[in-house]
């Protein structure tokens, strides 16, 4: 029997959809070692056959390019980083280590900064301005949008045309409205919780919905909390600032923290690193630099 190719589109607990290469969306049903070993995620390229009552019988899993953990979504080319100036308050440290995580998987990031129609202040415009330029100045691509009015839309479709995208960050972000406004399904939008100032979870699973030509994006559950060590070894979690790599140490293992010659450090006392984007590199490394104050003010 000859096997014919689909993409997994959604994975909840046991549930498993896939949209075959003729654009039939069927229920997917792993077979032998697939259906004892769950090893089946959304992202996935897939090879077998319909069954006579409609179910896509699943015979082997092609090889990945990699596969995140939170969401477990497998394939992806783009990590869309949606964060707030206010509603929910900015968290440059959650954002920063999804960033190391993804450097970690070899995802590109893409910032989104969303809800910038409830920026009013010149305060609230300077502190967006202020962060873009950190992020920018990082080599990350940062946009601003607002999915209630539709400014800058257009050029987040750019980033996710002809690509396997999941959107990530806090809870309340506006993930799901962001979502609908760009694919056209209608999704549920959370809210913001008055009393804690956090979004409520709206999604579970993961579902890939198609969007254009060869265009999916990952409809995933936000999260308020993530961090990098607990994912990735603190001494590797250095190789994953990008902007620690235009710099030679004195020493190959160099930490970065108290170190003699130390390349890395002298860029943040120069202002050539971002002291925001330091500051949250020890954090993760839970270290702290008394004379850190001297430099960073």
């Amino acid at each position: 029997m000859e096997l014919i190719k689909a993409l997994v589109i959604e994975r909840e607990a046991q549930l498993i959809r896939v949209l075959t290469e003729n654009r039939e969306e069927l229920r997917g049903v792993p077979r032998g070692k697939l259906k004892k070993q769950e090893k089946v995620w959304a992202g996935d390229w897939v090879l077998g056959f319909v069954t006579e009552d409609g179910l896509f019988a699943i015979e082997k899993i092609e090889e990945r390019k990699n596969l995140l953990i939170r969401p477990k979504i497998a394939n992806v080319d783009r990590a869309i980083i949606v964060v707030t100036i206010k509603d929910p308050e900015f968290q440059n440290f959650l954002l920063d280590n999804l960033l190391v995580i993804y450097e970690k998987e070899g995802v590109e990031s893409v910032v989104v900064f969303n809800k910038i129609d409830l920026l009013i202040t010149q305060e609230e415009k300077e502190e967006l301005l202020k962060w873009k330029r950190i992020y920018e100045k990082v080599g990350y691509p940062v946009l601003e949008v607002s999915a209630l009015t539709g400014e800058g839309i257009e050029k987040l479709v750019n980033y996710l045309e002809g690509q396997i995208c999941v959107m990530a960050g806090p809870s309340g972000v506006g993930k799901s409205a962001l979502l609908s406004r760009i694919t056209g399904v209608e999704l549920k939008s959370g809210e913001i919780s008055k009393k804690t100032r956090r979004g409520r979870h709206t999604s579970r699973g993961v579902k890939l919905i198609p969007f254009g030509k060869g265009s999916f994006v990952a409809d995933s559950p936000g999260f308020s909390k993530v961090e990098a060590k607990s994912l990735i070894d603190k001494k590797e979690i250095k190789d994953f600032f990008p902007e620690f790599k235009n710099y030679t140490c004195k020493f190959a293992n160099c930490m970065h923290i108290k170190e003699i010659g130390c390349e890395v450090k002298e860029a943040v006392k120069k202002g050539e690193i971002p002291c925001e984007r330091y500051k949250s590199y020890l954090k993760m490394l839970d270290t702290y630099l008394e004379e850190l104050s001297e430099w960073c003010k």
